[in-house]
């Protein structure tokens, strides 16, 4: 459904978001934990030009994925996005799955991110209590999505801004320690050279950071849900979407390339950095090694910022994502409510409600009860993927089929069809790639296997029930609509 450039008081959402907004989400969505925390691991599993092979194709994948989006999102602009897509060009039943699929995600992201706030402030305050910053750390989400839409942008701007300033000067520092400008002599190519070097562990320890990289990128797809709230959408998302590429170029492939070079592969730090344990992140043992004694601190205040920004997207992408479902009747209606600010309050409170009491589970009964839902969870970022890959897919094919003049796309995404059809067949792969190992010789690890693909069940049983109740069918393409 398109809304009106400005949002009507108490009917619509405010198109809030600015251009630097926008390029701001679209450029920190998929930077955090998994480039400063998880990267260390990947080059550890399968050496750095191992590491660098998987983050290469699961970054054309997204770079695919996103150009879709950016195609979709640039001319029909609402904050339902994918879910929205999918009900119009490919099934209702197949859009209202992914859209509390993705609510789901996102709402126990908040939860998992609460948890890791808490952590890292374990870091300062080691005796403090966990409840308190948990709940502090909701009250400052909550806050910012309360305020207003503009208050979200604005946090993510410069939450955003933070993360890449602190790779940027990584990188720099990096380049210098490399060729002994700084940090004592230099290393040049000896670290991708070392023992099995450049790639160890073969094909399968590939495909194993292979199936985590995608997890690192996960966020980028943000900027479709934002698109609604967007003052100039036509305009603002296909400047957001071009950044993509020079983004996972910068941000991910030269980092990599550059932990991998300065530190051994063999190096057993590489595997223990996690949000318990910032002093041995790749980035820290990095700064370290320059010489820099405070790398530490400002990692963790960095990765706190991280957490955060995730948590705060949480927040946002789910609020309208619920906001949206029940605009459609595919959610109880009270969540459609907006105060006279244009802020959908009423779904705000309730996935904030999820998102702590999620956390509470993990607080009791040894965290059975979260674990499980982060294993639901854990699938649905790549079933959403697979969501926006075959809408785009059947847009254009609709589109055409109707006489429409591609011409008049505000963005027009290259490569068609290549770009949604290997990004749906990267996206099958890695969702069914996700626990090979539980599957040896020795047998099958069943409880490892149900853990890791309960999302997937879930997902079909949430589809085909709603597929039955209203007794949906896949759109022929000249049924798909374009305009309310």
């Amino acid at each position: 459904m398109k809304q009106p450039n400005s949002g009507s008081g108490t009917t619509e959402l405010k198109r809030g978001l600015k251009a630097r907004h926008l390029t701001m989400i679209s450029l920190g969505g998929s930077i955090g934990t998994g480039l400063f925390l998880a990267s260390g691991g990947a080059i550890h599993s399968a050496g750095p030009g191992g590491a660098l092979i998987a983050y290469a194709a699961i970054g054309i994948m997204v770079y695919f994925l996103m150009t879709s989006l950016g195609e979709l999102s640039a001319y029909m602009p609402v904050s339902g996005s994918f879910s929205t897509y999918a009900s119009r060009f490919v099934d209702p039943a197949l859009g209202f799955a992914l859209g509390w699929n993705y609510w789901f995600n996102w709402a126990i992201t908040i939860a998992a991110e609460l948890s890791a706030a808490t952590l890292i402030m374990k870091f300062w305050l080691p005796d403090s209590p966990s409840i308190l910053w948990s709940l502090l750390f909701l009250v400052l989400m909550f806050s910012l999505n309360y305020l207003s839409v503009r208050g979200y942008g604005e946090s993510e701007y410069w939450f955003a801004l933070i993360k890449i300033v602190t790779v940027i000067v990584f990188i720099i520092v990096g380049i210098l320690m490399i060729f002994g400008i700084i940090g004592g002599e230099s290393v040049g190519f000896s670290n991708f050279t070392l023992g099995d070097a450049p790639v160890s562990g073969g094909f399968m320890a590939i495909l194993g950071v292979f199936m985590a990289a995608g997890f690192s990128f996960q966020g980028t797809e943000l900027v479709g849900v934002a698109a609604g709230e967007s003052e100039n959408p036509r305009e603002n998302v296909p400047k957001a979407i071009r950044t993509i590429f020079w983004r996972i170029l910068l941000f991910y492939i030269l980092a990599i390339f550059i932990i991998g070079l300065l530190i051994p592969y063999t190096s057993d730090n590489l595997i223990s950095g996690d949000v318990e344990n910032i002093a041995i992140s790749p980035f820290t043992l990095v700064f370290e090694k320059a010489g820099l004694a405070f790398a530490a601190s400002v990692m963790n205040a960095v990765i706190l910022t991280s957490v955060l920004s995730a948590g705060n997207s949480g927040m946002y992408a789910s609020t309208r994502m619920i906001w949206t479902l029940a605009r459609e009747g595919k959610a109880p209606r009270f969540l459609a409510k907006l105060d006279k600010r244009g802020v959908p309050v009423v779904a705000l409170i309730a996935t904030a409600a999820v998102g702590m009491f999620a956390f509470l589970a993990s607080m009791f009964g040894d965290g059975v009860v979260y674990i499980w839902l982060l294993n639901a969870s854990g699938m649905c970022g790549f079933i959403a993927w697979l969501g926006i890959a075959v809408s785009h897919y059947r847009f254009r094919r609709a589109y055409k089929a109707q006489g429409r003049d591609l011409r008049d796309l505000p963005y027009l995404a290259k490569w068609f069809p290549f770009g949604p059809i290997f990004a749906l067949t990267v996206c099958i792969v890695v969702i069914l790639g996700q626990n090979y190992s539980a599957i040896s010789e020795s047998g099958v690890d069943w409880a490892g296997l149900i853990a890791s693909y309960i999302g997937i069940p879930l997902f079909l049983i949430v589809w085909i029930a709603y597929k039955v109740k209203k007794k949906t069918k896949v759109l022929r393409l000249e049924e798909c609509r374009f305009d309310d």
